[in-house]
């Protein structure tokens, strides 16, 4: 349970009166596609006179900018309220409301980090040919204040994208084909988002067991998503009929192994000096280090340096002697021979980063807790 709402629903209302029951700082991540509030008028036609099923809907239709702007600052402020302060909000929009929901945001106090374009690979054209074809839409990345210790998984990420650094402005077509969901032949919503939008959202700002929130849940894809990537979700919707089609969509969806969702590329090297080693009896001094192969060896100091051919230094700076580099990571380079078996001192690392400074901070965090 969060507040009155169980884990893993779709709760029907309006969502500034349920974001209400929402207990503060509970939330770890918020994906918000809001009314977009088109101001269409009159209906589109195709050149071959064929209607186009564009956004009608009656929940997207406010009176005046005024009456969106306060509604827009209405749920703006609960869901700051319910955001974490290590957690994260993702609000979608086009031209027509994007620039108003993102002044509303600063003024709430969200601090922004990014503003991501989702480009269109295949948008639908200007009809009537008097605009540049609007073949983006504006996605608005923040957290609750600048000193926010959000999650982000920049490596995986990178992995991503071809080891190349992940931008900015995402090429994903808009739903099409079996994704666009149908009802007797019609579109089930109008603004349906692509599944891989929100996938790369979900695991790009958030972790397993995660809870997710989207107050505008419409077709479902959110908790589809975060329920495909172990996430938890609270979704809030209005309309009965798209709350059944998420439903459905919801019960098709198989979770992924535990196994497939660990940041494996995200793990950081522990922050242990190799004098750390040496104090604690992993590694003896006098003791002899070795390459992987045996062709090398280096003679452990009381200092952590090594004694190597008549040179002395850090096991970076030997190692890297040793292969006539500039550079070298020592940590993968030397060994040390246990049981009659070459391990890394790299393991060695990792066994004092368990053993020593993992149960400290256990224990410090237990102590905070009692406390």
């Amino acid at each position: 349970m969060i507040g009155k709402f169980q884990l893993n629903t779709i709760n029907q209302g309006d969502c500034i009166e349920l974001l209400k029951n929402v207990p503060d700082n509970s939330i770890d991540l918020i994906f918000a596609d809001p009314p977009y509030n088109l101001q269409l008028s009159g209906d589109l036609y195709r050149p071959n006179q064929t209607k186009v099923d564009g956004v009608d809907d009656v929940w997207d239709k406010f009176d005046s900018m005024a009456d969106y702007d306060k509604f827009s600052n209405e749920w703006l402020k609960e869901c700051y309220r319910v955001l974490k302060n290590s957690g994260s909000i993702w609000v979608i929009g086009t031209y027509h409301n994007i620039f108003r929901v993102g002044a509303i945001m600063q003024n709430i106090g969200f601090w922004l980090l990014n503003d991501i374009i989702w480009v269109k690979t295949n948008p639908m054209p200007n009809f009537k040919g008097t605009r540049f074809n609007n073949a983006h839409e504006t996605l608005i990345w923040a957290t609750k204040s600048k000193s926010s210790n959000y999650t982000f998984h920049y490596h995986s990420m990178k992995v991503m994208n071809d080891d190349l650094q992940m931008r900015s402005d995402w090429l994903i077509p808009i739903c099409q084909g079996e994704e666009r969901i149908k009802v007797n032949g019609q579109k089930a919503h109008s603004t349906q988002k692509p599944a891989e939008l929100l996938f790369r959202i979900i695991l790009s700002t958030s972790n397993p067991e995660d809870l997710v929130l989207d107050p505008f849940m419409g077709s479902g894809t959110t908790a589809a998503v975060a329920k495909r990537l172990g996430r938890n979700f609270i979704g809030f919707e209005k309309e009965e009929f798209y709350i059944k089609i998420a439903i459905e969509r919801i019960n098709k969806t198989s979770k992924l192994s535990k196994d497939l969702l660990d940041y494996k590329v995200e793990k950081r090297k522990p922050k242990v000096p190799f004098g750390n080693l040496i104090e604690k009896g992993f590694v003896k001094i006098g003791e002899t280090l070795y390459s992987n192969n045996k062709k090398y060896a280096a003679i452990v100091q009381a200092d952590a340096s090594l004694s190597c051919y008549g040179e002395n230094g850090s096991i970076h700076k030997i190692s890297a002697y040793i292969l006539k580099k500039e550079n070298n990571n020592g940590w993968t380079f030397w060994y040390v021979i246990r049981n009659n078996e070459l391990i890394s001192i790299d393991q060695l690392r990792h066994k004092y980063e368990k053993d020593f400074i993992l149960i400290k901070s256990n224990k410090i965090e237990l102590r905070i807790k009692q406390t």
